[in-house]
Protein backbone atom coordinates (compact mmCIF):
# COMPACT_ATOMS: atom_id res chain seq x y z
CA UNK A 1 0.00 0.00 0.00
CA UNK A 2 2.82 2.45 0.87
CA UNK A 3 4.24 1.75 -2.56
CA UNK A 4 1.31 2.83 -4.25
CA UNK A 5 1.64 5.89 -2.34
CA UNK A 6 4.71 6.61 -2.70
CA UNK A 7 3.95 6.64 -7.20
CA UNK A 8 1.18 8.85 -6.52
CA UNK A 9 2.17 11.24 -4.76
CA UNK A 10 5.17 12.63 -7.12
CA UNK A 11 2.20 12.81 -9.77
CA UNK A 12 0.25 14.66 -7.64
CA UNK A 13 2.64 17.33 -6.92
CA UNK A 14 3.45 17.57 -10.86
CA UNK A 15 -0.09 17.53 -12.13
CA UNK A 16 -1.03 20.13 -8.84
CA UNK A 17 1.85 22.50 -10.06
CA UNK A 18 0.75 22.60 -13.62
CA UNK A 19 -3.13 22.95 -12.90
CA UNK A 20 -2.05 26.22 -10.68
CA UNK A 21 0.17 27.42 -13.35
CA UNK A 22 -2.48 27.41 -15.81
CA UNK A 23 -4.65 28.70 -14.02
CA UNK A 24 -2.09 31.14 -12.58
CA UNK A 25 -1.27 32.46 -16.62
CA UNK A 26 -4.54 32.38 -17.28
CA UNK A 27 -5.93 34.69 -15.07
CA UNK A 28 -4.62 37.52 -16.92
CA UNK A 29 -2.99 38.80 -14.38
CA UNK A 30 0.76 39.63 -13.76
CA UNK A 31 1.55 36.30 -12.17
CA UNK A 32 3.69 34.25 -13.92
CA UNK A 33 6.72 34.59 -11.35
CA UNK A 34 4.37 32.69 -9.29
CA UNK A 35 3.56 30.30 -11.77
CA UNK A 36 7.49 29.47 -12.32
CA UNK A 37 7.66 29.59 -8.43
CA UNK A 38 5.17 26.79 -8.21
CA UNK A 39 6.71 24.99 -10.89
CA UNK A 40 10.01 25.17 -9.45
CA UNK A 41 8.37 24.05 -5.43
CA UNK A 42 6.89 20.61 -7.12
CA UNK A 43 10.44 20.18 -9.10
CA UNK A 44 11.95 20.00 -5.57
CA UNK A 45 8.72 18.29 -3.81
CA UNK A 46 9.30 15.19 -6.60
CA UNK A 47 13.04 15.39 -6.15
CA UNK A 48 12.76 14.81 -2.20
CA UNK A 49 10.20 12.28 -2.44
CA UNK A 50 11.73 10.23 -5.33
CA UNK A 51 15.15 10.62 -3.08
CA UNK A 52 13.54 9.73 0.35
CA UNK A 53 11.59 6.35 -1.32
CA UNK A 54 14.94 5.49 -2.48
CA UNK A 55 16.62 5.78 0.76
CA UNK A 56 14.19 3.78 2.31
CA UNK A 57 13.97 0.62 0.48
CA UNK A 58 17.63 0.73 0.64
CA UNK A 59 17.65 0.51 4.33
CA UNK A 60 15.71 -2.51 4.44
CA UNK A 61 16.93 -5.24 5.90
CA UNK A 62 16.46 -7.91 2.55
CA UNK A 63 17.99 -5.07 0.19
CA UNK A 64 21.04 -4.93 2.49
CA UNK A 65 23.25 -7.33 0.56
CA UNK A 66 22.55 -5.87 -3.12
CA UNK A 67 22.54 -2.23 -1.40
CA UNK A 68 26.09 -1.00 -2.72
CA UNK A 69 25.68 -2.09 -6.06
CA UNK A 70 22.18 -1.16 -6.97
CA UNK A 71 23.18 2.34 -4.87
CA UNK A 72 25.93 3.07 -6.85
CA UNK A 73 23.85 2.38 -10.25
CA UNK A 74 20.87 4.62 -8.69
CA UNK A 75 23.35 7.36 -8.22
CA UNK A 76 25.29 7.55 -11.33
CA UNK A 77 21.94 7.31 -13.20
CA UNK A 78 20.92 10.32 -11.27
CA UNK A 79 24.42 11.76 -11.72
CA UNK A 80 23.88 11.40 -15.81
CA UNK A 81 20.39 12.50 -15.46
CA UNK A 82 21.27 15.88 -13.79
CA UNK A 83 23.96 16.16 -16.42
CA UNK A 84 21.61 16.07 -19.40
CA UNK A 85 18.94 18.10 -17.84
CA UNK A 86 21.24 21.14 -16.45
CA UNK A 87 23.15 21.35 -19.51
CA UNK A 88 20.13 21.40 -21.71
CA UNK A 89 18.45 23.90 -19.57
CA UNK A 90 21.58 26.35 -20.00
CA UNK A 91 22.01 25.54 -23.45
CA UNK A 92 18.33 26.78 -24.04
CA UNK A 93 18.82 29.53 -22.19
CA UNK A 94 21.98 30.06 -24.37
CA UNK A 95 20.63 29.59 -27.91
CA UNK A 96 17.42 31.67 -26.36
CA UNK A 97 19.19 34.57 -25.91
CA UNK A 98 21.60 34.33 -28.81
CA UNK A 99 19.48 33.35 -31.14
CA UNK A 100 17.17 36.49 -30.97
CA UNK A 101 20.30 38.80 -31.05
CA UNK A 102 21.61 36.54 -34.35
CA UNK A 103 18.72 37.11 -36.22
CA UNK A 104 18.74 41.26 -35.32
CA UNK A 105 22.19 41.27 -36.38
CA UNK A 106 21.81 39.40 -39.35
CA UNK A 107 18.55 41.81 -40.27
CA UNK A 108 20.76 44.71 -40.00
CA UNK A 109 24.22 43.05 -41.84
CA UNK A 110 23.41 40.28 -43.62
CA UNK A 111 27.29 39.76 -43.43
CA UNK A 112 27.32 39.25 -40.06
CA UNK A 113 25.45 36.02 -40.22
CA UNK A 114 28.59 33.44 -39.58
CA UNK A 115 29.80 35.39 -36.80
CA UNK A 116 26.14 35.13 -34.69
CA UNK A 117 25.64 31.84 -35.59
CA UNK A 118 28.86 31.42 -34.13
CA UNK A 119 27.46 32.44 -31.11
CA UNK A 120 24.13 30.38 -31.65
CA UNK A 121 26.28 27.50 -31.63
CA UNK A 122 28.41 27.61 -28.76
CA UNK A 123 25.07 27.80 -26.50
CA UNK A 124 24.01 24.15 -28.42
CA UNK A 125 27.65 22.81 -27.78
CA UNK A 126 26.84 23.06 -24.07
CA UNK A 127 24.12 20.57 -24.02
CA UNK A 128 25.97 18.43 -26.55
CA UNK A 129 28.71 18.32 -24.25
CA UNK A 130 25.86 17.09 -20.97
CA UNK A 131 24.84 14.78 -23.59
CA UNK A 132 28.53 13.33 -23.88
CA UNK A 133 29.39 13.36 -20.13
CA UNK A 134 25.60 11.16 -19.24
CA UNK A 135 26.96 8.55 -21.46
CA UNK A 136 30.61 8.47 -19.93
CA UNK A 137 29.03 7.91 -16.94
CA UNK A 138 26.14 5.78 -17.91
CA UNK A 139 29.05 3.61 -19.71
CA UNK A 140 31.63 3.43 -16.46
CA UNK A 141 28.35 1.43 -14.73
Amino acid sequence: MLEYILMIVPVAFVVGSVYYAYKTVSSGKRTRKRAVLSQIAAFAAVSVVCLVTAMTVFAAPEAAESAPESLNLGISMIAAALATGLSGIGGGLAVGGAAPAAIGATSEDPKAFGKALIFVALGEGVALYGLLVSILIISKV
